[in-house]
């Protein structure tokens, strides 16, 4: 069966960025007599090129993310088993995958002890928006600490906020794992006030052992912080996870002991 259509066509057409337009390729095809063969080989050939285009595409965001390559976080890999809640709730978390919160401009808060899964959730998401083409990025908030401390020396603070303002997921990982003097918090309420009034799909995604009431701890500028924390939590969802950390579930103990050995030689010495 022979399968073209001018409508995939056109759409790869714009895609690819070609200039020629669905009237201009009919009269051609009508002017060469092209069969419906021909025209399903020229639409094979361009739905191509369009998918090579948009792996490439996905290939460059995915580098550029910082998100791990190999084994990436997933919300197919991540085991919803281990969370118990509301059905309700337990939907909402499941729903992340739509990527509904960056569309909506809402950010996202994952709150809990270490080990249950927070950075997996951020990553995951993450990873989904890179599948649809937002670009992502991914920073652990002391290498943030570090990237405007040297953005001070170096007078290049304006560089610096420009790079984290250009991504539409920004996901900023272990908040409370370090301190910011009062420079670097003004440079944190500048970055978070830089993307509330960012255009399209975008958000912040956080993660924290700590509640955000007890992220002044780790900011020495209240008035800069406060500010910072109207702009993240305007329209935003904070999920709350408690419990005892996942990790080491496979963890396998071997227990040994060494057996007294006797010498044949009274003068021999133990090795150490």
């Amino acid at each position: 069966m022979i399968d073209f259509s001018y409508d995939r066509i056109e759409e790869c057409l714009k895609h690819l960025k070609l200039d020629i337009s669905i009237p201009e390729l009919a009269t051609l095809a009508a002017d060469r007599s092209m069969s419906e063969e021909s025209l399903s080989h020229i639409d094979y050939l361009l739905s191509y090129l369009s998918d090579k285009k948009t792996r490439a595409t996905i290939d460059m965001i995915m580098k550029t993310s910082r998100l791990p390559s190999k084994n990436p976080k997933t919300f197919d890999s991540f085991d919803f088993s281990l969370i118990k809640g509301k059905p309700e709730e337990l939907e909402r978390l499941k729903s992340l995958k739509s990527l509904s919160a960056i569309h909506a401009h809402k950010n996202l808060a994952f709150i809990g002890p270490p080990g249950t899964g927070k950075t997996h959730l951020a990553q995951a998401f993450g990873y989904e928006c890179c599948q649809q083409g937002l670009k992502t990025y991914f920073i652990k908030m002391t290498e943030l600490r570090d990237r405007f401390t040297n953005a001070r020396k170096n007078g290049k603070e304006s560089s610096v906020l420009t790079g984290l303002v250009r991504p539409s997921c920004l996901i900023i990982d272990e908040v409370g794992h370090c301190v910011f003097d009062k420079e670097n918090t003004r440079l944190f309420f500048d970055l978070m006030d830089r993307r509330y009034h960012k255009e399209g799909s975008f958000n912040v995604i956080f993660t924290s052992n700590k509640m955000p009431g007890a992220w002044k701890e780790n900011f020495d500028e209240d008035d800069a912080l406060l500010c910072a924390l109207d702009r993240i939590f305007d329209d935003a969802i904070v999920y709350t996870i408690k419990g005892q950390s996942y990790r080491g579930k496979n963890l396998e103990t071997v227990n040994l002991q060494t057996s007294k050995v006797r010498s044949t030689d009274s003068s021999e010495k133990p090795m150490y």
